[in-house]
């Protein structure tokens, strides 16, 4: 009897166990499914409208990001804010237009450009729960002027709402060429301190002016001071010998703590924002994707970032956060094939077209310099197929406060829309009207265009790129429709359009955020 009523007990707590833990289940899976979804952001770097098979290049494969690609939506008229770097990051975390700042493409140590005062994307998400982290090429600025790489180097990526981060601290052409992970250089002997200059040579390390045969790639000018890893790099550092990264790990290093970020925070919303070094200069692939095309290491960083995507795409769906994880994949700005290394980007370019049908690229004020490739995907919710609307990074902001249930301040992201619709409905409208920022302005409005003249603050640098960059002394006007190449200048054809769309510009830098006069 004593042994039936303990076993009669056994059955009743184990059946009430596994009605409990059904339950239990259920409600967690309700839960998950309820939350807000999870974003990912992949930001690559100098990746072209052409430069991928899903947006029709055959020299190289990116299976993974076609996957994607036929799963989401595909945007064939989607912009990064800016035809270089730093005004686009700005932008997009900011949900301002770079030239309301003066952001322009920063030295390895210059100051935060990002005032920690103001609102940012990842504030933001945070107010909605999110726990937000960035993993890959800064290039913002850090610090307040005078950074100490020895000690707590701040203000960065914490200090404007990122509550973890790793980071290439500028670029991988510039100095210092260490790790940061949140306010820490990784790896630093402090008996061995680092110091960077880029006023003039702080260090006895080889140079690259000096010393051509210690190179794997030989360099301009620009590129040639302190040699580190085989790499002449913008700038001077002396010390920090532990800490130094080697360029060929980047893909796994990068990739692994974007992972571990994942991994720790998969119970919860969060914001994973993936800015790529790769395919930027200087293009050292890890060996075992060099030879994977035929053009040489551009071509083959294609392939290690098509790679490294993958895997973070392929972790997401293996631990069942693809279910609940809103995709953005996108580009900082167009392409360069020669951007002051020597790898053989141009001689072996062959029939590959970077920018796909678009004149110049990066740093150019034609359509080549900002519409880059854009996919989405958030599983149940998007439409699969290709959206034509005009679309802008700068958006991300007021989209993914809609995304997420954050109403905005009046002063805050005050140039970005939402057009979340258009993130998740192929068929959904997007933009109007757009700014482009490259070393003068343009505006969009539907399949016009209009670039104003150009002032003489370009760069001398800028002449030595093999670039159309669309620069004149007067203003331009182009109907995309048309002329997707922009080689049939309408100003003289059509004055009063002109002359109106020049005034709308004007409005739009005097007045912030009003795009109701369209």
């Amino acid at each position: 009897m004593k042994m039936f009523k303990k076993t009669s007990l056994t059955i009743l707590l184990t059946t009430f166990c596994f009605s409990a833990c059904s339950e239990t289940k259920h409600l967690e899976k309700t839960a998950t499914n309820n939350k807000s979804p999870n974003i990912v952001i992949f930001y690559v770097d100098d990746l072209g409208y052409g430069d991928l098979s899903s947006y029709g290049a055959t020299s190289v494969s990116t299976p993974n990001i076609d996957k994607l690609a036929n799963k989401g939506i595909k945007f064939t008229d989607a912009h990064s804010p800016a035809a270089t770097c730093t005004p686009s990051r700005y932008s997009l975390l900011t949900g301002k237009y770079a030239f309301r700042n003066k952001a322009a493409i920063l030295p390895g140590d210059a100051p935060l450009i990002i005032d920690p005062n103001i609102e940012t994307l990842p504030k933001m998400l945070k107010k909605a729960g999110y726990t937000t982290g960035v993993v890959g090429k800064w290039h913002l600025g850090l610090g307040n002027g005078d950074v100490n790489w020895n000690g707590q180097v701040k203000p960065g990526p914490l200090e404007i709402g990122f509550d973890y981060s790793f980071l290439i601290p500028a670029t991988g052409d510039r100095v210092p060429t260490v790790y940061l992970e949140n306010h820490q250089i990784v790896n630093l002997d402090p008996n061995d301190p680092i110091a960077i200059s880029y006023a003039e040579n702080i260090s006895d390390r080889p140079i690259g002016t000096e010393n051509p045969q210690l190179l794997k790639q030989q360099a301009d000018t620009q590129h040639s001071a302190t040699i580190i890893n085989g790499i002449s790099r913008i700038g001077w550092m002396s010390g920090g010998k532990s800490a130094e990264w080697v360029d060929e790990e980047f893909p796994d290093v990068l990739t692994g703590k974007a992972i571990d970020f994942i991994q720790e925070n998969k119970h919860s919303p969060f914001l994973l924002y993936f800015p790529f070094h790769d395919i930027h200069v200087p293009r050292i692939p890890n060996p075992r994707f060099v030879g994977q095309t035929e053009m040489g290491p551009r071509g083959d960083a294609i392939v290690q970032m098509d790679w490294m995507t993958g895997k973070i795409l392929n972790f997401l769906e293996a631990n069942g956060l693809m279910e609940n994880t809103l995709v953005i994949f996108s580009s900082d700005n167009g392409p360069v094939l020669d951007d002051g290394y020597e790898d053989k980007a141009v001689e072996l370019v062959g029939n590959h077209k970077p920018a796909g049908p678009y004149s110049g690229g990066k740093y150019s004020a034609l359509e080549g310099g900002t519409r880059v490739p854009m996919i989405t995907y958030l599983k149940n919710r998007t439409k699969q197929g290709v959206s034509n609307a005009m679309m802008t990074h700068i958006d991300f902001y007021a989209s993914l406060a809609a995304l997420a249930g954050v109403e905005l301040a009046d002063a805050e992201a005050v140039d970005s829309d939402n057009v979340l619709d258009a993130l998740l409905d192929p068929n959904a409208e997007g933009r109007t009207e757009m700014l482009e920022e490259s070393f003068t302005l343009s505006l969009r409005q539907k399949q016009w265009k209009y670039i104003a003249p150009a002032k003489n603050s370009t760069p001398n640098w800028l002449a030595n790129k093999d670039v159309r960059t669309g620069l004149q002394t007067k203003g331009q006007l182009y109907n995309l429709a048309d002329d997707t190449g922009e080689m049939n200048n309408l100003a003289q054809r059509y004055p009063e359009r002109l002359a109106a769309m020049e005034k709308r510009m004007q409005e739009i830098i005097n007045q912030g955020h009003d795009f109701s006069a369209n």
